[in-house]
């Protein structure tokens, strides 16, 4: 196999569509173009009937009722209804909300603005393993609080948190639990039943799908959660997203959806063989480098790793063959070091000399031995560039 330049390496970012997901798009946007809520001629009942097969396909991939997905338009606006649609709704009786100090930005960002508006946020510390303590959360739990909002997979390091324990927590105190399933949906088994969830974000985009699109799971019974819409505006997806629906993406995340769960378990291990093969590789040659993050629970694609005595951002500009990152890219606009690798405990200059690798469907063997050979080639040239430096 021919190696391709660059390669690619940050599927935690986006991923590349799945050809076969553009192929079952196609023909909505310039045969089957109708709008879905146009019920009353040939072209919008199709696109209703693709719109429910969708719906269909990503119910079943987390198990889910069907009525019980809610088209939005990425993880982001997924997440922010699921925290404000509850607050909203229930701000009468409740007005606290759990979360995690190592959550998503749009779960942080969203819970500091209902903070401005009068909701009390708890922030529960996490450990050198990014894994929250189900003590703390018992503790932390009052006659106010309305939601609990831990991720089920971290988007940085990758740790798998034990939602189904922490759902049982929040099924027990007759509280809402909201897990941002955003990085994890398509990679790992997710069941909303089994996990305890009320509420679950995901988006296409994370899972081989097309990107503006995304979904999320509202618990219709056992207990039945109450969402204030965000949007206004006709009614759509049973009045809690209003807006006419993006059919041709829709169509997509299902097709994305219905070939993850066709996959995932062998995907997951070639994957995985390919990271392990990546962190070996690479600290069997060089000295001084720390896998961050749960190493035994963690997302199969993803490793966050040190090259201490190393700037990463610097390390990642030298390697422009390789796209890699250095935290999460809905944080790339601040300049501030990953909240996420500060709160298990890592220094300043650890969190700067670190880099995620987020490996995906497409990665191949070649790759991973290109980028073995490279990181380490790099890793050596600036740090003795930076002994050079320091002793001239």
């Amino acid at each position: 196999m021919t190696l391709k330049i660059p390669i690619y390496l940050d599927n935690h970012s986006t991923t590349k569509v799945d050809p076969k997901v553009v192929e079952a798009m196609l023909p909505y946007f310039s045969e089957n173009y109708g709008n879905a809520a146009s019920r009353q001629h040939e072209f919008g009942w199709k696109a209703e009937a693709a719109v429910e097969n969708a719906r269909k396909q990503i119910a079943r991939l987390v198990g889910a009722e069907n009525p019980e997905i809610v088209f939005t338009s990425g993880g982001t606006e997924s997440i922010n209804l699921a925290l404000k649609g509850v607050a909203e709704a229930y701000a009468s009786k409740r007005n606290h909300i759990i979360t995690a100090t190592t959550e998503h930005k749009a779960v942080l960002d969203t819970c500091a603005r209902l903070e401005e508006h009068g909701f009390e946020i708890t922030y529960l510390p996490v450990d050198t393993a990014g894994l929250i303590s189900v003590a703390d959360l018992k503790n932390a739990i009052t006659n106010k609080t309305i939601l609990v909002t831990i991720m089920l997979a971290n988007n940085e390091i990758g740790t798998i948190a034990p939602i189904a324990e922490i759902g049982a927590v929040c099924r027990g105190a007759g509280i809402f639990f909201h897990a941002d399933a955003t990085q994890a949906t398509g990679k790992i088994p997710v069941n909303v039943v089994e996990m305890n969830v009320d509420l679950m974000s995901f988006s296409a985009h994370k899972m081989y799908g097309p990107k503006g699109v995304g979904a999320l799971y509202v618990r219709a019974n056992r207990p039945k959660v109450n969402l204030t819409a965000l949007i206004d505006g006709g009614g759509h997806e049973r009045g809690m997203r209003s807006g006419t629906l993006n059919v041709p993406a829709i169509v997509g995340f299902g097709k994305a959806a219905a070939l993850a769960q066709e996959n995932m378990s062998m995907e997951a291990k070639r994957v995985a063989a390919f990271r392990d093969e990546l962190e070996s590789g690479i600290a069997s040659q060089l000295d001084e480098v720390m896998v961050n993050g749960n190493q035994a629970h963690r997302l199969p694609n993803n490793s966050n790793m040190t090259f201490k005595g190393v700037n990463a951002d610097r390390l990642i500009l030298d390697m422009k063959d390789i796209a890699v990152s250095s935290g999460s890219a809905c944080s790339s606009a601040s300049p501030e070091p990953s909240h996420v690798l500060r709160a298990i405990g890592l220094s300043d200059e650890d969190v700067l000399s670190s880099i995620r690798f987020g490996l995906g469907r497409f990665t191949t063997a070649e790759e991973i031995d290109y980028t073995i050979n490279r990181v380490v080639q790099t890793v050596k040239a600036a740090r003795e560039k930076s002994l050079q430096l320091a002793h001239p």
